[in-house]
């Protein structure tokens, strides 16, 4: 069942929003609330998922509405047919009866775009519309690039690396267009990005995992931590004595969400392997193990990455960064050659020792460049996330159409 493209109107780019539900209601609610304008098209299919899915094809749409309505087991597992195996598909935004946590979880997995909740109201949904627009406006449509950083061992540097790898993101199209890019700490317990940085951490875990559906952009930006630099930050505040494991569904939820609103992500995990680490590691584009340059250090390296390629087999390709590296003519300390031949392939870059350097930026809550243009330590940063650079292009400035309909059911 195809859709027919929509033209473009007189004097103005036009968008068109695919959608398909066995709800009259609902269906006649969607054709109200975006029947008011007269730059967006809905076009509207009946039926369930599971029946059209075969011949279903939203051509031209900007975006596709898909009600599961009671979210029964084969309209889930439809739609993730479509989303994570047909690459011509728009942006999905799900919509069920009520919330359940076990379909939460797999939609979210299925990289939908938002999930909503009925009763839904014309504002609501044109928020969600007008949010995934903007999105691919600023993203010129593409997914979010994300890095993940994991220890080997304990005090290997991930956070000094995972800092500097995504300050190195933000600034990677020079004096053009910075990409929005967000770190997220996910070491609920222990985590020091806040701390290194000189930010209050925000997130507030706890408080969203009575009700995980409270979870989209509105509360994410009340969560975020803002560097001078533009770097958007998500921390949680200190908890050395209160050790918790948060839903899987909530993280993954939260997860998701950032993954969904910026361009660049970089996670900073914990050396713990918690419920949720696999769903990190499957939906990240590229994962880095941080070692130390010892003989241990390096065997646990190489340990890790063999136990994320046997447990995950469709994940990213493991790289090993070794941290602190000092090679000295006539020394027995292990040399550049050592850690090529220990790590083969997994080998991604060895970032020089610079002790006081990277002290002074932790003190002062800078990233290493503002200390010092320039220096080893972030050049040989670059050397290796030049190769994982996606060509982006430059983001878009112009407002999506979808701001002037929630503009007018706003007021």
């Amino acid at each position: 069942m195809a859709m027919n493209p929509t033209s473009q109107a007189p004097g103005g780019e036009r968008i068109l929003i695919g959608a398909l539900t066995p709800d009259a209601e609902f269906a006649e609610a969607l054709r109200t609330t975006f029947g008011a304008s007269a730059q967006i098209d809905v076009e509207l299919i009946s039926g369930r998922l599971s029946e059209q899915v075969d011949k279903l094809n939203f051509g031209d749409a900007s975006i596709a509405i898909i009600d599961l309505d009671d979210a029964n087991e084969t309209d889930v597992v439809a739609l993730q047919r479509l989303t994570m195996h047909r690459n011509d598909w728009p942006p999905v935004i799900a919509v069920a009866q009520g919330f359940d946590a076990n379909v939460a979880r797999t939609l979210v997995q299925s990289r939908i775009a938002d999930f909503l909740v009925k009763p839904i109201s014309p504002v609501e949904l044109v928020r969600a519309c007008a949010r995934l627009s903007k999105r691919q406006t600023a993203n010129n449509g593409a997914d979010a690039e994300i890095y993940t950083l994991m220890p080997s061992a304990g005090g290997v540097g991930v956070t000094t690396l995972a800092i500097q790898t995504a300050m190195l993101l933000l600034n990677s199209r020079g004096s053009r267009v910075r990409p929005s890019t967000c770190l997220v700490d996910l070491d609920f317990q222990h985590g020091a990005i806040a701390d290194y940085l000189d930010l209050e951490p925000r997130l507030d875990l706890a408080e969203v995992e009575p009700r995980p559906e409270r979870l989209d952009r509105q509360l994410l930006e009340v969560m975020l931590s803002h560097h001078s630099s533009g770097l958007a930050v998500v921390a949680a505040p200190h908890k050395p004595a209160e050790m918790r494991s948060f839903d899987p569904d909530v993280v993954t939820r939260l997860l998701d969400l950032v993954s969904s609103n910026f361009e660049y992500v970089v996670f900073d995990m914990p050396r713990t392997w918690f419920s949720w680490t696999d769903s990190v590691l499957l939906g990240s584009n590229q994962i880095f193990i941080v070692s130390e340059a010892t003989v241990p250090g390096l065997r646990q390296a190489k340990g890790l990455v063999a136990a994320i390629k046997s447990r995950l087999t469709d994940a990213p390709k493991p790289q090993v960064i070794v941290n602190r590296f000092t090679q000295k003519m006539f020394s027995s300390a292990l040399t550049l050659n050592d850690l090529q031949q220990v790590l083969g392939d997994s080998f991604a870059a060895a970032i020089p020792n610079d002790y006081l350097l990277v002290r002074e930026a932790i003190d002062r809550g800078v990233p290493l460049e503002e200390v010092k243009p320039g220096n080893k330590v972030t050049q040989q940063m670059k050397k290796y996330l030049a190769s994982t650079l996606p060509d982006k292009g430059v983001a878009k400035t112009s407002a999506p159409l979808l701001g002037k309909l929630k503009l007018s059911l706003a007021r």
